[in-house]
């Protein structure tokens, strides 16, 4: 029975392999060349200037991606105000507003230009807008495909176990990113995103104070980094104080996190275990020796992040308003 699953999931993991390589025929690097042939300098002067104003834009930018991707695809359903969207549930409620309102001007200066002006969606300017957060904080500038339609619906039920929490396994983390389409290197060199990433105390609180009725504290987390957390996030600390996820570099993008994580410095389960579980720690060591296998290896998974369950043609429109469906 065992051996059953195992190949279903291979197989399903194939099928949607080849579906995403289907839509990544359907999405082009210059697919704005006609209709709107300065996109990417109008987002990238939009996002610089929102970044030089705030460091927190390009952390709160990449994970917006992520979490939008996940859940109904990128389909920028996560920037839709309505009775009850996709933002107001427990797992996107501190998405920071930094990421949105980065959208939201990029998609301003976009359509401040006459030509350009209705003419591009929501969810590619996402795209671009993460992948120039990433360059500006000194990861790879790579090729972002274009042809995305914006989303119509966007409901809070839909991101329920659409998102890897904090205490997953490997288990759970790869049969989440394998319903994507996506492999276990995806799911480390995605990762790899925390090391510029930041999260509030209470998200991995218990692995400090109450880990187990044997060990108050994680006996998997460095007992300095530890210490320093414990500092850092006291109990009962002020619930809007945030850590950054690197203690190495926290404002750069590199593989410091994977260095980390041999050092026991991985603040939630789900990254410590990439390390601990003997079937991804290869993976980690090679991104902790190689900054450019790294590099290579996320262009590769953020590219892939970036074909799942879009919206093309007719499928989806392009909004006038990030926020609204026209």
């Amino acid at each position: 029975m065992e051996n059953q699953s195992s190949s279903f999931i291979i197989f399903a993991s194939l099928l949607l392999s080849l579906l995403l390589t289907s839509v990544s025929a359907q999405l082009k690097e210059n697919f704005y060349k006609t209709s709107c042939p300065n996109v990417e300098s109008l987002v990238r002067s939009a996002v610089v200037k929102k970044f030089q104003q705030t460091f927190v834009t390009a952390p709160a930018t990449l994970r917006l991606y992520f979490h939008d991707c996940f859940v109904r695809g990128c389909d920028a359903s996560i920037m839709l105000a309505n009775s009850s969207p996709e933002k107001d549930h427990p797992d996107d409620i501190s998405l920071a507003g930094d990421g949105f309102d980065t959208v939201i001007k990029a998609k301003a200066a976009v359509d401040s230009v006459p030509q350009c002006k209705n003419q591009v969606s929501c969810a590619d300017i996402l795209a671009l807008a993460t992948r120039d957060v990433v360059a500006l904080t000194g990861g790879p500038f790579y090729k972002v495909e274009l042809g995305r339609r914006d989303g119509r619906i966007s409901t809070k039920k839909s991101v329920q176990h659409r998102l890897p929490h904090p205490d997953f396994n490997l288990d759970q983390l790869n049969s989440m990113f394998a319903s994507h389409g996506l492999t276990q290197t995806d799911l480390i060199a995605l990762s790899g995103a925390h090391t510029i990433g930041f999260s509030h105390c209470s998200k991995f609180s218990k692995r400090l104070y109450k880990f187990s009725s044997q060990n108050k504290t994680d006996p998997t987390i460095n007992p300095t980094y530890a210490l320093q957390l414990k500092q850092m996030c006291p109990i009962n600390v002020d619930p809007r104080i945030a850590i950054s996820m690197d203690p190495r570099t926290p404002q750069q993008f590199d593989n410091a996190y994977f260095i980390n994580l041999k050092e026991g410095k991985g603040l939630f389960t789900s990254d410590q275990s990439l390390f601990t579980d003997p079937r991804a720690r290869a993976t980690v060591e090679l991104f902790a020796s190689n900054n450019t296998a790294f590099q290579q290896a996320f262009i590769s998974a953020i590219t892939r992040l970036g074909r799942v369950d879009v919206k093309t043609g007719n499928q989806g429109e392009i909004r006038r308003h990030c926020t609204l469906v026209n």
